[in-house]
């Protein structure tokens, strides 16, 4: 796969809601030999009447497949791998979409799966549920999470080629307990944030004049908390430690300000304004420089490794990955200082 995605690679994707479903439906336009799986008989049928081939049981789904994306709810994930794990050949590889890693990573050590199951987060997303609100273009030049394992590069390699070359997303390599600290302040904590403006608007006396005047601002900051609450609560509870270490900085920061409002300092509230406008201007048109780099397929693991996790926490990501004979060719791309 790595360099060139076979057009009938056999594919399996299980849980089929918003992400898995997307998923579903591009490797389907893609071409791909795909099969879909979900516990909800309601939603087996959706995707059959979308066109898209659909077993009844997991293990007809999984049968003979090269590669299986594993989704549904974050508690579901850990039996769902050793389930799947136990039915297909060690030469399948196993992902998941779930929004956590670092435990499901360390749980993937200790079931001795680590050689072909690359932990996986795509960074996309609706505040609707469901396979109904899944579309083949959400992964367009969006960031897709995988975390490599030092005796599971040959599969990071091949999700990575796979991941570029059909969903058009950029692979960011991180590691899984810098991921969920990542995430935690740049997806997990909004949802806390929207939950409470959203809350605190249902509970004020003037609700019905708040939601009338509602403008931008506020549809922006809120639009998180239509996503449905059990989700949210899963997302929020896999990533406890890191959402609320978090939310201390975002707090203080908040502190910051309010102090700076209630004691009429103009200049200092101005400051921190513009402090807090710089990371938001940054989060487009952001320049990047282009990166070629090889690895020996007999080298030494580590090295891969290292350099891309830290390709990852330094804002990186790879666009491409291709192996020839005895080396590994990635582009990678890293912000410009």
């Amino acid at each position: 796969m790595a360099g060139s995605t076979d057009a009938r690679r056999r594919v399996a994707v299980l849980g089929t809601g918003l992400i898995g479903g997307s998923v579903l439906l591009r490797l389907h336009a893609a071409g791909l030999d795909v099969v879909g799986w979900d516990p909800d008989e309601a939603t087996r049928q959706q995707a059959r009447m979308l066109g898209v081939p659909t077993a009844d049981l997991l293990a007809e789904a999984v049968a003979d497949r090269e590669l299986v994306f594993l989704g549904g709810p974050l508690p579901t994930l850990p039996a769902t791998l050793v389930e799947v794990a136990a039915m297909t050949g060690e030469d399948c590889l196993l992902t998941d979409v779930g929004s956590t890693k670092a435990q499901l990573a360390a749980f993937a050590a200790t079931q001795g799966l680590t050689h072909r199951f690359v932990p996986g987060h795509p960074m996309a997303g609706t505040d609707r549920a469901g396979l109904t609100a899944a579309v083949p273009d959400l992964f367009d030049d969006a960031a897709w999470v995988l975390c490599p394992a030092r005796d599971g590069l040959a599969a990071f390699r091949r999700l990575v080629a796979l991941i570029t070359e059909v969903f058009a997303a950029r692979v960011v390599p991180m590691a899984a307990d810098r991921h969920d600290a990542v995430v935690a302040l740049a997806s997990h904590v909004p949802h806390l944030l929207a939950g409470a403006l959203a809350g605190a608007a249902e509970r004020s006396a003037l609700r019905d004049a708040v939601l009338t005047l509602a403008a931008g601002s506020f549809r922006d900051g809120t639009r998180v908390a239509g996503t449905p609450p059990q989700r949210t609560t899963n997302m929020l509870r896999g990533n406890r430690d890191e959402v609320l270490a978090a939310l201390t900085e975002v707090t203080g920061y908040l502190d910051e300000l309010s102090s700076a409002l209630r004691a009429d300092e103009p200049d200092l509230l101005t400051a921190r304004y513009a402090e807090a406008a710089t990371a938001r201007l940054a989060l487009t048109g952001r320049p990047y420089a282009e990166q070629h780099r090889s690895f020996p397929l007999d080298g030494e693991p580590a090295d891969e490794v290292v350099w891309l996790c830290e390709l990852g926490a330094a804002g990186g990501h790879l666009s491409g990955c291709q192996v020839d004979g005895a080396v590994v060719s990635y582009l990678a791309h890293r912000p410009r200082s």
